[in-house]
């Protein structure tokens, strides 16, 4: 175990909320993350200055290093002392800026308390640089401003300096709208940021450089002085006289807020339950010596030591050995470890306080977004709001071992994998003997099937990687009648595609399983409309935007089946009857129940069936359809080209949405179906002789087009070995 001499220093102070601040560090894939994490580590002793800005230390992974890019998000903590010599913690996460890896900056996003935004001088706002500032805002996590790359304006572009002031004020600006339109109503105007009051810092992680204004002005240099001494090739004076980690650092320390101010802000967006009750009085005065609460933020399964929770401690001091209860998944176990991150290590100690981060062992049915609650809160506990994906897994592919006596290992290593990352869906088909992964692009599978031949020693095949679907209907029918097996009892629902404004809701998060009745209550009167008793209908939500309501009034005995029900409820919508693929915004109405009087004749081996055989006859008869992933593409190419990459967006089904001219370079948006993106590298390459780069991500779901509907219905059937041609709806309505 590596130790480092600052451990103890940095666990003296972690009880001064005062002076900790929890941050990561957010950007579109490769504009210098990591280069520019390499510049903290070396201002806090843990690296060589001389190898900052190449190591790139918290990419530890082989596979990060070999492509240079983030796929596992890094944590460390590191001890940093201001101009004055105060000393602060700084508990730092790196993040992946793929698209592909979203869901880890997510995920990291709930254990932060600030965040620092880096955008490249040359490329400015990139698609994902706007969905990772959006994700920070909407989790309540406030953003700071890093412009990377300034070099490149001097060198590359050959900027004056009044060129430069006009491009960084451009992107300053773009920052600023966005926050304005996506940040909460009360922290509009004062999460803006101001280059002249040091919430915006310059400067270039490669060369180890950068400086905020305020700062410049201390050291006694004008802009236009910084640029020609660059111009002149004086490096070396300017990393003397601006180190970015004194920049970066600064305006960290002064910018961004500690658990104290940030934590009871960022509890009214992550947390819905009673301030006045004891968890929630614990949590917002962050105190140490509380009932502890944790909300886990990562998972990941260490060959040698089993599970490893991440977590964000929010309130009490957690112990080595403590108690602890799971509140989602019902469950007691004891913490057997405490440790902090140091990179790729893990530094094992006696405890963490509030307002810090924390790696546990011990805790192995624990999930992302999971809360860890001391026994004493364990009766009126309230778990933290459900972790919000921006994207959908939209691809996947089929695997099976080469050799048939590793099935089992197949299988734990799947499970294992869909632990660590959530965005990762393992499905394991028996019936087809199809075990499926399914990401969030083409890299995401490739490193996940990496992982598996890798960290599991498992030689497999794979499939080409084909598009996700979903289910969906377009009209409102009903009642359609299920009978149980026994034919002793029936359920009837009507069917109508649920709407836009609630499937977000449940999309969102907003609104889920574990959200309370009085709040669901209040959620859908408030932004759906819906009179109060319209919102205590509501009985099932299902995860993928489809619900479930019970109008029926006085049935004797429904009380005891509707958890029947409900599971035959999620049953039907694992596979739709079309294509078996997931079902997806539908609105089911229980309308009427008839039940044996007999409870044994009323179990869920009667109850859902019926009710999965009423809900196909009803999605068979509602004119049903395949909904696609939507990727939105961002292209940048030379002007010459643009008739071409355009061309080629049409082509693949495409639409261009937007388009802006920067110098020589065309820049547009657009919308394309993921199913015509396999294999669009090297289409792109070819149309534009190398010239254009881009980036897509997730957008939405739309329905296939009618022309191709029954074409993409059969291939999807034939690949999972079903019969080409799809049931009808007579095959499940049965009658009286």
């Amino acid at each position: 175990m590596v130790r480092y001499k600052q451990t103890s220093d940095i666990l003296k102070l972690m009880l001064d909320k005062e002076h900790i601040r929890n941050i990561g560090i957010i950007a579109h894939i490769d504009h210098g993350k990591t280069t520019m994490s390499d510049s903290l580590l070396a201002a806090a002793g843990l690296m060589s200055p001389d190898r900052a800005g190449e190591a790139r230390a918290l990419d530890y992974l082989d596979e990060e290093q070999a492509r240079g890019i983030t796929i596992k998000t890094a944590n460390i903590s590191l001890l940093y002392e201001d101009e004055k010599g105060q000393p602060y913690v700084i508990n730092l996460i790196d993040t992946p800026g793929h698209v592909d890896f979203s869901g880890k900056v997510t995920r990291a996003m709930r254990a932060l308390d600030g965040c620092i935004l880096l955008v490249d001088a040359v490329e400015e706002f990139q698609i994902m640089t706007e969905v990772r500032l959006r994700l920070a805002l909407d989790e309540a996590v406030r953003p700071v401003l890093y412009i990377n790359k300034f070099d490149r304006l001097i060198k590359e572009l050959k900027m004056d300096a009044e060129m430069a002031q006009a491009k960084i004020l451009r992107i300053i600006n773009q920052f600023n709208t966005i926050v304005q339109t996506f940040a909460a109503d009360e922290l509009k105007n004062e999460w803006t940021v101001n280059a002249g009051a040091g919430q915006v810092c310059f400067g270039s992680a490669l060369d180890r450089w950068g400086f905020t204004l305020p700062l410049l002005q201390k050291k006694g240099i004008t802009f236009n002085q910084l640029v020609q001494m660059y111009k002149e090739g004086k490096l070396e004076e300017i990393q003397q006289k601006l180190p970015l980690a004194e920049a970066m650092l600064s305006m960290v320390i002064q910018h961004l807020p500690n658990p104290i101010i940030s934590q009871p802000r960022r509890l009214k967006t992550i947390w819905k339950g009673d301030p006045e009750s004891p968890m929630g009085k614990a949590m917002y005065a962050i105190d140490p010596n509380a009932p502890t609460v944790v909300c886990i933020t990562n998972i990941v399964i260490d060959p040698q030591a089993g599970v490893v929770s991440t977590g964000r401690v929010f309130s009490g001091t957690l112990h080595k050995g403590q108690d602890f209860h799971l509140v989602s998944a019902k469950k007691d176990l004891k913490a057997q470890q405490v440790s902090i991150y140091m990179g790729q290590y893990r530094e094992i100690v006696d405890e963490i306080p509030a307002g810090n981060i924390v790696a546990l062992l011990g805790i192995a049915e624990g999930r992302a977004g999971e809360t860890l609650v001391e026994p004493s809160l364990k009766a009126d506990a309230v778990g933290f709001e459900s972790i919000k994906y921006a994207s959908d897994p939209v691809l996947t592919i089929a695997v099976e071992p080469k050799k048939p006596i590793d099935l089992p290992r197949l299988i734990d290593a799947m499970q294992k994998m869909s632990i660590q990352d959530p965005n990762l869906v393992t499905t394991i088909n028996q019936e087809t003997g199809e075990y499926l992964l399914a990401g969030m692009g083409e890299l995401h599978l490739e490193i996940a099937l990496k992982d598996l031949k890798r960290e599991y020693n498992l030689d497999v095949t794979e499939s080409e990687p084909t598009v996700v679907y979903r289910e969906a209907i377009r009209d409102s029918v009903g009642p359609f009648m299920g009978k149980s097996p026994n034919k002793h009892n029936r359920v009837y629902f009507t069917f109508a595609p649920l709407d836009p404004e609630i499937i977000d809701l449940i999309r969102n998060g907003e609104i889920s399983v574990i959200t309370s009745q009085r709040k669901m209550e209040e959620i859908l009167v408030e932004k759906a409309g819906w009179t109060t008793k319209q919102a205590r209908q509501v009985f099932a939500i299902n995860e993928n935007a489809n619900m479930m309501i019970d109008t029926t009034v006085g049935i004797q005995g429904i009380r005891e089946v509707k958890e029947h029900i409900s599971g035959g409820f999620t049953w039907a919508l694992q596979q739709g009857p079309l294509a078996g693929e997931i079902v997806r915004g539908l609105m089911v109405d229980m309308v009427d129940v008839a039940l044996h009087e007999d409870p044994v004749h009323r179990g869920p081996a009667q109850m859902m069936p019926a009710v999965r055989g009423a809900m196909y006859a009803g999605m068979l008869s509602a004119r049903p359809t395949l909904l696609e992933p939507i990727y939105k593409i961002q292209v940048r190419v030379p002007a010459t080209w643009l008739g071409n990459a355009t061309g080629l967006l049409n082509r693949k089904r495409g639409r261009v949405h937007d388009m802006e001219q920067q110098g020589a370079v065309s820049v547009f948006t657009g919308f394309v179906p993921v199913s015509e993106t396999i294999g669009f590298s090297a289409e792109m390459r070819a149309a534009t002789s190398g010239s254009a780069f881009w980036q897509s991500t997730f957008d939405h779901w739309a329905p296939v087009p009618d022309n191709m509907l029954m074409d993409v219905v059969k291939k999807i059937r034939t690949r999972k070995g079903m019969s080409p041609e799809p049931p009808t709806a007579a095959e499940y309505i049965v009658k009286e």
